[in-house]
This record gives C-alpha cells, sequence and structure tokens, in this order.
C-alpha cells in the first residue's frame, strides 16, 4: 500500500515512482474505501491529481461512506482541485460518449465490508421505464405512487413546477407548449394558468392518461397517449401540433440515453428562439455529480444549437415528505438548478443577441 501512503502524503515524487513501476492508481484503503485520488486530494496535492487522473485513477469511484474525490475536494475548500475532477470527468464522458453513461454515473462502492450500505442509482437503470409502464399506479392524496410506493411525483415539486411554467410561457400567451410526463398535472395546470396559445401533452402510462381524461384535460389540452418516442416520430400524433415555442420534459423512469434522444430532436421540435427545459432530478444523491452532469448537458445541448443557462432556485423539502415512499429522488439540497436552453436562430452570429449563458452548477 507504498502509493496509498505517498498520496496521502502529498508525496509526488514516490507516487510517481510507483506509478511508473506499475502500481494500480485505482487500488483502495480496506477499511475506509478511500483511493488514491482521495487521499492525494484530502493532502491538497494538486499536481498529485493531475498524475493520478493521467494515470486512469477513477473520478467517480466511492469510499464506504459513499463520497467520491470531487466531495474531498469540496470539504476541504480545494477549489482548484473540484474544478479539476469535474473538467476531467466532462471531458471523459464526452470520449466516452452515451454508451455505458449510466453505469459511470451510478459508481459503486469497494467490495462491501458487513453492514455497509449499497450505493444508491444516481439516474434511472436501463429499461426502469418499461418496468414502470407495466406497473400499476395510484394517487394517493398529494403524490402519485407506483405499486413499489416509488414516487411518481409529489406535491413539493409545485414551486418548482411554478418556476419552469413561468419560464416556458414567459409574459406573453401566444406560446404554443408542449409537456412530456402529465403525472399529477402541476405544471399543465399552471401553463393554463399563466396562459398558452396551444397546449400539448404526452403522457406514456394508461393510467395516468385515463386519469387526465377522466378530469377532463383532453378537452382543455391536445393530449397525447403513448411514449414520446413514438409520438414524435415520423408521422407521430403529436407531431401535427408543432412545432413548439417551449418545451418541458419530465418522463419518469427514463434514462440518461432517452433524454439525449429528445435532445436529438429539439431542433426541429423547435421554433428557432424556442425554450427548452427539464425536471433536473439528474444524480441527485450526489452534488458532485450533480454538477458534472449538468455541465455535459449543456455542452451537449450547445453542439445541437441550443444555449444553456441553469438558475438556481430555492427549495425545501421536509423529510416527512417522504413517509410511506420507497425511495427518495431529492437529498437534501436547498438549491434546484432549472435549466433553460435557447434554440438560437441559424443565421444568428455568437454574441449578436444571444441569450447570456451561465455556467453549469459546479460544486463548491
Amino acid at each position: 500500500r507504498a502509493l496509498l501512503a505517498a498520496c496521502a502524503a502529498g508525496d509526488e515524487g514516490a507516487a510517481t515512482a510507483l506509478l511508473r513501476a506499475g502500481t494500480d492508481p485505482a487500488q483502495y484503503a480496506e477499511e475506509t474505501g478511500a483511493s488514491c485520488l482521495m487521499l492525494a486530494v484530502a493532502a491538497g496535492a494538486e499536481s498529485l491529481c493531475v498524475l493520478l487522473l493521467q494515470a486512469g485513477a477513477p473520478w467517480n469511484a466511492l469510499d464506504r461512506r459513499g463520497r467520491c474525490a470531487g466531495e474531498y475536494a469540496i470539504d476541504g475548500s480545494h477549489q482548484r482541485i473540484v474544478d479539476l475532477i469535474v473538467n476531467h470527468a466532462v471531458q471523459c464522458e464526452l470520449l466516452l460518449g452515451a454508451a455505458g453513461r449510466n453505469e459511470r454515473l451510478v459508481p459503486q462502492k469497494p467490495p462491501q465490508q458487513q453492514g455497509a450500505p449499497a450505493a444508491d442509482a444516481a439516474l434511472p437503470a436501463a429499461g426502469e421505464s418499461e418496468q414502470y409502464l407495466s406497473r400499476s399506479v395510484r394517487y394517493d392524496g398529494d403524490r402519485l405512487l407506483d405499486e413499489a410506493n416509488d414516487a411518481v411525483m409529489m406535491e413539493w415539486e409545485r414551486p418548482l413546477m411554478e418556476a419552469h411554467a413561468q419560464i416556458l410561457c414567459a409574459e406573453g400567451r401566444d406560446r404554443r407548449v408542449l409537456n412530456i410526463g402529465f403525472g399529477m398535472g402541476i405544471i399543465d395546470g399552471l401553463i393554463q394558468q399563466f396562459g398558452c396559445a396551444t397546449h400539448t401533452v404526452i403522457e406514456a402510462h394508461p393510467s395516468v392518461a385515463a386519469k387526465a381524461r377522466r378530469d377532463g384535460w383532453d378537452e382543455r389540452v391536445n393530449l397525447v397517449e403513448g411514449r414520446w418516442q413514438d409520438a414524435l416520430g415520423p408521422g407521430g400524433a403529436a407531431r401535427a401540433h408543432g412545432p413548439w415555442d417551449a418545451i418541458f420534459y419530465d418522463a419518469y423512469a427514463e434514462d440518461y440515453s432517452d433524454m439525449r434522444e429528445l435532445h436529438s430532436m429539439l431542433p426541429e421540435l423547435l421554433v428557432p428562439g424556442g425554450i427548452y427545459s427539464f425536471f433536473n432530478g439528474l444524480c441527485p444523491d450526489n452534488i458532485f455529480f450533480h454538477g458534472v452532469i449538468c455541465q455535459l448537458v449543456q455542452l451537449e445541448l450547445a453542439d445541437l444549437g441550443l444555449a444553456c443557462e441553469f438558475m438556481p432556485v430555492a427549495i425545501e423539502v421536509a423529510e416527512s415528505e417522504w413517509e410511506g415512499v420507497t425511495r427518495k429522488y431529492w437529498h437534501g439540497r436547498d438549491t434546484y438548478y432549472l435549466p433553460v436552453a435557447l434554440l438560437q436562430p441559424a443565421e444568428q452570429e455568437e454574441g449578436e443577441g444571444a441569450v447570456a449563458e451561465e455556467a453549469a452548477p459546479s460544486p463548491e
């Protein structure tokens, strides 16, 4: 364990010699699960961290407490190292692409010791959407639950949905708005309240769509039942109502590849100058991973011609909200980063009327 000792001491010379000799940079301390990178971060050894990352040390490993190297840097107020790891993580994801991204963003702890908790999922697992659509759901007071008591939507989201709806509808009532994922209809009620020219809703779960019809939503909006992948595909039932001035995405249990597929369609679904937003529950368990994936989304949207910024919104969720719910999808954070993406007109030159782009949330 010489490399672990060298990293804990911030001894770059000793670590360099060991790495050149073939020592594994991914090793970790058995008792704590702290990796070489975590120990170097704790020591504040920035150049050693660069060396370890270049040698292949995993940026997304978790120790036995479920903490990653980025959180070690945050705890130690090593902002330069925070930025270093974030930038490295984003570049890795851009190079590796979408394949396997869900697994990389659901990092695993070291082999578990007796009684150690399992790592929480950062993103929905592939195939979870199909399982959800085959399950029954029920409206339980101010929340929508599936048969496993996982929360599909909850009333505490209302302030967030109001902030989203204000962005989508802006000050006018002339926008054509598309919402993907009805759930409890919270954002749809707010869109109706703020006003719009046309309002289209796509809902994939048969029971949720049936509830929307019973509540009369098919008389207020263009209600399309089915998966958005079908409804927005060539000849899909929703395409006749587009293109749209504003699109909101909040489809339950879909993974990052689904979101990425929707993103690839945005240039043809939105009018130039159109707005796109989504419920930002990406990597909710870990603020560091959340910052990484937000920056990744920002870069990928930029490649599609959408300038994306993240607006901080204060939010408070009482612990009592989760009583009877199997899994939390919001974990101890008081700031929500609301994404707002603007489809830039093709002829618009950079700097001429473009939306000022704020950086994605950076852990600090």
